[in-house]
């Protein structure tokens, strides 16, 4: 190569303008904003709830390393963890971020950790249900009666790029089932079989 000062600026602009293709701008402008917790969607709010009924969009294994990735799981932590406003699990279109991301509680673990899921999908389920009484961040102020699966397998990416398997039981495989549906569009009001107020 005949200049490599040259050579050296083109990967440099290469490297900047692929970098954050992850996320949108927008989604970026959350992430990236000054607060540790994050504004929710909620379902009354006519904007918010359109987002809150796309689909959200898969991350792939390069994608997951990324440091915006991680200061969007810190964020999405402090939020479900808010002692105003505490939860069992997040999903990311619940801030405004339409990517495959879940933070669940895992009652069925020592000392109760939350624990991130990329790209988690349900594989297999029992055929046994339960009634699951179920509120949520992005529906204040509500409960409902639910049926969901007694148990599920989940499949997800961990942070080594593994695809992974686990089935879960309890009261813990009720909250995966309800952040997967958020991931998919879906809020519990949706499968609603009793409102509490």
């Amino acid at each position: 190569m005949k200049n490599p000062l040259i050579f050296i600026i083109s990967l440099m602009i290469i490297s900047c303008t692929s970098q954050n293709k992850i996320f949108t701008p927008q989604e970026l402008a959350i992430i990236n904003s000054e607060n540790l917790i994050l504004n929710l969607y909620t379902y009354d709010n006519e904007q918010e709830n359109e987002l809150l009924r796309e689909k959200s969009n898969s991350f792939n294994k390069d994608e997951i390393k990324d440091l915006t990735l991680e200061k969007l799981k810190s964020k999405m932590l402090a939020t479900v963890k808010n002692p105003e406003h505490p939860g069992v699990g997040i999903a990311a279109p619940q801030v405004g971020i339409l990517r495959k991301l879940i933070a669940v509680q895992r009652f069925d673990k020592e000392d109760n950790p939350f624990e991130f899921y990329i790209n988690p999908v349900i594989v297999a389920h029992s055929d046994s249900t339960v009634v699951s009484t179920e509120g949520c961040l992005s529906v204040p102020d509500k409960k409902g009666d639910v049926i969901r699966y007694a148990s599920v397998k989940i499949e997800y990416l961990d942070n080594d790029k593994q695809i992974k398997q686990e089935t879960i039981n309890g009261f813990t495989a009720i909250i995966f089932q309800h952040e997967i549906d958020h991931l998919d569009g879906t809020l519990y009001i949706d499968k609603i079989v009793e409102t509490i107020e």
